[in-house]
């Protein structure tokens, strides 16, 4: 009998920083050691939700899993295109708490054979971005995120996983984004240029909201055909014209880039399953 060779596994690529911060802001309850002497909820509440997504929200129970952190001068391209690019983020102590978190979690992916990767001058959408292009035209991928940003892959191989969502609606398909915004999911920057992302501080056009920025774009209008569309009319296609140049630069920033080097590839094997957490903390010696 000729030899059969297996399937890929579905990719998981999740978003790590995204993890980690849900994790340690928005677990039930802290987490410390032992003795109290160390809070340790950032690292449990990460490797808590990365099991729970596995054990509850997926298709299948032996996913490829692949970590992707932003490298540190991750956003260095796009702040320089525009100073105000997530200028808004709060630097104090309180908002980095998660970091302090970051090496033991790396630790705890290695020392249970899940990968992750941090390119440093690369963000993660984009290193998530890449990995999910390469992957999806032989098997299923899936990205856990909250950030919308990742709209912009979505496709009949491609879906996301928001777990802040209730379970019947924690999976995100093309198919919702149109329903619910009234775009394609290769319109997404164009439309979140017009409307504006408050968490990468990108203030949109005064005045255009959702419903009419998906009027503009209905019947897959592409931004820069626009302008001689006939539909920039009134007060609203006056605000457009104004600011037009902005407009394209923004949609240039929220486009995911889709084609890094990136030093680690999909291997299209199942990664080791994970402890509870509890058993990754021990593992690590922080107990």
């Amino acid at each position: 009998m000729p030899e059969t060779t297996a399937p890929p596994a579905p990719l998981l690529l999740v978003d790590g920083f995204n993890l980690l911060w849900a994790g340690t802001f928005g677990f039930p309850a802290p987490i410390h050691s032992r003795d109290k002497t160390r809070e340790l909820t950032g690292l449990f509440a990460f490797f808590a939700l990365l099991r729970a997504a596995i054990r509850d929200d997926l298709d299948v129970a032996e996913p490829e899993v692949l970590v992707v952190f932003d490298g540190e001068h991750g956003s260095a391209d796009r702040a320089a295109t525009d100073q105000d690019y997530k200028a808004n983020r709060e630097a104090t102590a309180e908002a980095l708490k998660p970091l302090q978190f970051l090496a033991p979690v790396k630790d705890g992916l290695d020392a249970h054979g899940i990968r992750w990767v941090e390119v440093d001058d690369a963000e993660a959408d984009d290193v998530i971005a890449t990995l999910a292009t390469l992957a999806a035209d032989s098997r299923p991928v899936l990205i856990m995120s909250r950030d919308m940003d990742y709209y912009q892959l979505l496709d009949g191989r491609v879906r996301i996983l928001n777990r802040s969502r209730k379970s019947s609606r924690r999976i995100i398909t093309a198919t919702e984004v149109l329903t619910r915004f009234g775009v394609t999911p290769a319109q997404w920057p164009a439309f979140r240029a017009l409307t504006g992302d408050k968490s990468d501080n990108i203030p949109g056009v005064r005045g255009i909201g959702p419903k009419v920025a998906a009027t503009l774009l209905r019947d897959g209008m592409r931004l820069r055909d626009l302008p001689k569309s006939g539909r920039l009319t009134g007060a609203k296609g006056t605000a457009i014209t104004t600011a037009w140049a902005d407009i394209l630069r923004w949609e240039a920033m929220i486009t995911v880039h889709r084609d890094l080097a990136v030093p680690v590839a999909a291997t299209g094997l199942a990664s080791p399953q994970l402890p509870k957490p509890a058993d990754v903390v021990e593992k690590l010696g922080l107990w």
